[in-house]
């Protein structure tokens, strides 16, 4: 098994904007021909779009893009740009006088970051899908649906840290498997090689990590307002053919990176969802990609951390443990 570039996986093409002043972002994954897809929602708070496409119940087989943005639910007209993006260049289901363009989106609550008013929307979109289309420009880091990350919140956004969007991707013979994870997280990050706290909760005094369960465990009371900046978003990619209900059921296995990531995870103030989407005909075994999806999703996240840098008050990893 070799490590190898998210962007080196064929057939998808990932484009990202920002507004770093306004500390928002969206992350648009495209594939021009339709991507077979499914979706697996584990967190109690989600903000989305056409979710229901990806029931293996519907119609559609193939979808044309996928976005993650911030914003909450304010930032899901950012699919209004991706569509008008890809209608202009042809893209889309044939309905005979047009192609509409099936894309599929989630977000994550980032308001009480940079600008709360300043939201993804549609020329954010679209100008996103335009750099996926024209010249690609994924990047790990604060950029894109990560631009206003951030984790540990239990306490208050205080005490949490800053992190951003992630990838990694592994292939195994023909096989490619890959993710980016946009992680925005109540609860704490930890290496999955290693079981080591990576980010999240802050002592009062911002020099070092803490514990959001047992900050949890602390009172029994109801705490209020959980929700204000949450929910992990993720892709899994692979170039391996399989079917929509396939991609549910590998969706939900790659949940198992997140649970061994982030803790507490899933909770109702996240809106916890992994996409899984297939690109390719390589025949693999279905189960042996779902594991690799829990890999590679717990390593993105990991990658998240390690890529953010500081900003709008929040430390990130890289600073935290100098």
């Amino acid at each position: 098994m070799k490590e190898l570039s998210v962007n080196a996986i064929s057939n998808i093409k990932i484009g990202q904007a920002e507004n770093a002043a306004a500390g928002t972002g969206c992350t648009v994954l495209l594939c021009e021909h339709g991507m077979s897809a499914g979706l697996d929602v584990r967190g109690g708070g989600p903000a989305s779009r056409e979710s229901q496409l990806l029931n293996p119940l519907m119609a559609a087989q193939t979808i044309h893009a996928i976005v993650l943005a911030g914003g909450s639910a304010f930032g899901l007209s950012a699919a209004n740009g991706v569509m008008e993006c890809l209608e202009e260049r042809n893209i889309g289901y044939d309905v005979g006088v047009t192609k509409v363009p099936l894309v599929a989106q989630s977000d994550l609550f980032d308001l009480t970051v940079g600008d709360t008013f300043i939201r993804p929307d549609a020329a954010m979109g679209y100008e996103a899908a335009k750099r996926a289309l024209d010249a690609p420009n994924y990047r790990d880091g604060n950029y894109g649906a990560g631009c206003g990350a951030t984790v540990g919140k239990i306490a208050g956004m205080e005490t949490c840290m800053k992190t951003g969007i992630g990838s990694y991707a592994v292939q195994i013979g023909e096989l490619q498997v890959g993710a980016v994870v946009a992680l925005n997280a109540l609860g704490d990050v930890f290496d999955w090689r290693t079981g080591k706290q990576i980010a999240g909760l802050l002592t009062e005094d911002k020099s070092a990590l803490r514990s959001t369960a047992e900050f949890m465990k602390s009172s029994i009371q109801v705490v209020e307002n959980k929700f204000a900046g949450n929910t992990t978003l993720g892709v899994v990619i692979t170039n391996a053919a399989f079917s929509k209900p396939q991609l549910c059921k590998i969706a939900g296995m790659a949940h198992d990176g997140y649970a061994r990531s982030i803790h507490p995870v899933h909770t109702s103030a996240d809106g916890d969802s992994i996409y899984a989407v297939s690109v390719g005909d390589v025949q693999a075994d279905q189960d042996l990609v779902g594991t690799l999806a829990a890999e590679v999703i717990s390593e993105a996240i990991t990658r998240a951390v390690q890529s953010a840098e500081s900003a709008y008050g929040f430390p990130s990893a890289s600073d935290l443990h100098r």
